[in-house]
């Protein structure tokens, strides 16, 4: 009778907020909510489901050519072109991806990164610069292939405002600023997104960026 009472409050408690359920669709459009970041990550074993998903939000995409390279590559990647929902651009330009993390990023931009620069600027981000996504190489100091080797990652090195203002992770994490103090609410924003996100807390090789990538682990993260 207790189960079934929880049950029960549980439906009437989330029934205004089906992200919350681990049972209802994924919708980029909806705010994040507690199973958001596994839901993403699921996307990796339905590629078919995800770019669905990118299409219904309106993310303007291309799909790759598959890649092959040794123990490297990826079987279904897309570039993410300017237009459509997406209102922030990249440096370099067009990046392509593994289509979760493409998802994930959509969703961190709507929910995180906007907000935060509104919250903290009064100014939109309009450029993430990053540091690449597909790269056929080892985590450092390890002989584990790091996610970028699939495509599964980008390491986001700063992000440029509509009116002209630049932070940057390597120099703006540290201090009590309002740059410092964006740069973690963006952190752990992304930490509810992706499988795994990476900062200047971490160690000295993410010193200058935040690396996010969408690792399958069964609906675990990392997050430091």
């Amino acid at each position: 009778m207790v189960l079934a009472a929880m049950a029960v409050l549980a439906v009437l408690h989330f029934r205004g907020r089906p992200q919350d359920l681990p049972w209802t669709r994924l919708d980029l459009a909806e705010p994040v909510g507690l199973f958001t970041g596994s839901k993403l990550a699921a996307l990796g074993q339905d590629y078919p489901q995800c770019r669905a998903l990118l299409a219904r939000a309106g993310v303007t995409y291309a799909r790759l050519e598959p890649i092959a390279k040794g123990q490297c590559g990826y079987a279904d990647a897309v570039r993410l072109d300017p237009g459509g929902s997406r209102t922030i651009g990249f440096d370099p330009a067009r990046p392509g991806m593994a289509c979760p993390v493409a998802a994930a990023l959509a969703m961190w931009e709507w929910n995180v990164v906007q907000p935060a620069a509104l919250r903290r600027f009064g100014s939109r981000v309009v450029t993430f610069e990053h540091f690449g996504t597909y790269n056929c190489r080892y985590i450092a100091g390890s002989a584990t292939l790091s996610e970028h080797a699939h495509a599964r990652a980008i390491d986001i090195g700063g992000f440029v405002l509509a009116n002209g203002k630049r932070i940057t992770v390597a120099r703006d994490w540290t201090g009590n600023d309002p740059e410092a103090a964006f740069l973690r609410d963006v952190r752990d924003g992304a930490c509810r997104l992706f499988s795994t996100t990476l900062s200047p807390d971490y160690n000295a090789a993410h010193r200058d960026h935040l690396h996010l990538d969408e690792a399958a682990r069964g609906g675990w993260s990392v997050c430091r």
